[in-house]
């Protein structure tokens, strides 16, 4: 008997045995071994399994003569995208997706509302691969938005098919990193107010309402005022990829394999080694991917606030021997600065704040601080918001409250607004 003769044996047999599982199906690991030559040999529920895929297969009631509904999938842009502008009027907007075998033709059209001029008039060729049937084109747009898109498949000038994203725009994106005033420990939520603000998450954009979702914490964060000012200076959808975690020290966002002497404050982040410790790469793998997926210059800065985890640490009673000073925090920051431009392939430029605040009565480190500044004066980073001066009525503890916020949204605003009106002015 043939091994087929003998498969289709042991399946009536099997079949005999009757009840199979509902939905139960059976995995091509589980037939890819010696016992295909065997198939009386192999377990029941395999048999049953088997015998009900093969028997529904070959049952003619199971065949539709109905083809296949013509279908299309958009992989890109995303809903709620901000694509990064090149100049202060356009940026390029990436079309991709896949079509169904039926659709021959593809086409598309954007409609909204650009910051300056017009969009492209009616609709426009997109190209298909006839062997994959994937499609990839890049469109030039008016920085602005919300735009919607809408794709459309043909065959011999009928549509067969459509598919749409609703909202995204071009504007300017931003990474956000760093501890937890860069993050969600804010006493109270806060929500864009323009509706012009987007987060990335990692896998989705969402609207910018705390708390941001790629950060940690789950109250309030800068992020939505931060936005918000800079839609009313600039006209433009911002988006946001907040990465920040609360609590850390720059040790933990160094690349794997660099060590230094101390542990961190809370030993997180960190692999312990015979002559100290090194970082696990954790945080620095969690910064540098959405700068890689996001590609060359599809970002215009990276916002870093960082610092009170690593000043003042043994003043605030933790253990001596793992305070760093403030000459060590400025190299492992220009490590840090120069392994994630080398990572992204790209000089990303890099605003950072001078953050050392804990209390009313701790409330600055002038080592830090003064470290902080000369990452500014050599030139490694750009002038971010001194949030130290944010005392008092703003503060909730180490983070802050609702007026807080606001206002610490308000001061990188300030720091990037000047900077950015430089960086798209028209030729």
């Amino acid at each position: 008997m043939t091994a087929l003769a003998t498969l289709v044996a042991a399946l009536c047999f099997a079949w005999s045995a009757h009840a199979v599982a509902p939905g139960a199906t059976i995995g091509k690991a589980e037939l890819l071994d010696d016992t295909v030559s065997n198939p009386v040999a192999w377990p029941e529920d395999v048999k049953k399994i088997a015998a009900t895929q093969v028997l529904a297969a070959c049952r003619p009631e199971r065949h539709s003569s109905s083809p296949v509904p013509p279908s299309l999938t958009l992989v890109n842009p995303l809903p709620m995208q901000v694509m990064q502008r090149h100049s202060q009027n356009e940026g390029m907007v990436q079309v991709a997706g896949s079509a169904s075998v039926a659709v021959k033709e593809l086409r598309c059209r954007v409609t909204g509302q650009p910051l300056e001029g017009k969009l492209p008039d009616g609709w426009h060729p997109l190209p298909v691969d006839a062997i994959t049937h994937g499609f990839h084109g890049d469109i030039r747009l008016p920085a602005g938005g919300w735009y919607r898109l809408e794709v459309e498949g043909l065959a011999n000038g009928q549509v067969l098919a459509r598919s749409a994203v609703e909202q995204f725009g071009v504007g300017e994106v931003f990474i956000v990193a760093g501890q937890s005033n860069a993050g969600n420990y804010g006493s109270e939520k806060q929500r864009t107010k323009t509706g012009l603000v987007a987060e990335f998450d990692g896998d989705h954009w969402n609207v910018a309402d705390d708390p941001q979702k790629g950060a940690g914490g789950d109250g309030g964060s800068f992020m939505p005022s931060f936005g918000d000012a800079l839609v009313k200076r600039f006209g433009v959808p911002i988006g946001l990829v907040p990465v920040a975690a609360g609590g850390t020290s720059v040790r933990e966002w160094l690349p794997k394999g660099i060590r230094f002497k101390q542990n961190t404050t809370t030993s997180h982040g960190v692999i312990p080694q015979d002559d100290g410790f090194e970082s696990n790469g954790i945080l620095f793998d969690k910064l540098t991917k959405p700068m890689k997926a996001l590609g060359v210059r599809g970002f215009r800065a990276v916002l870093w606030h960082q610092g009170e985890s690593d000043a003042g640490q043994a003043r605030g009673g933790y253990p001596a021997d793992r305070q760093i000073s403030g000459a060590q925090y400025m190299d492992f920051m220009e490590k840090l600065i120069l392994r994630t431009r080398s990572a992204a392939a790209w000089p990303v430029p890099w605003f950072t704040a001078v953050a050392t605040y804990h209390s009313e009565t701790d409330a600055g480190d002038d080592e830090f601080r003064s470290a902080m500044r000369l990452l500014w004066n050599k030139g490694m980073s750009r002038p971010g918001p001194d949030t130290d001066t944010l005392r008092g009525d703003l503060r909730a503890g180490v983070h802050f409250n609702g007026k807080g916020l606001q206002k610490h949204g308000e001061l990188w605003a300030d720091k990037i607004g000047p900077w950015l009106e430089t960086m798209v002015e028209a030729p």
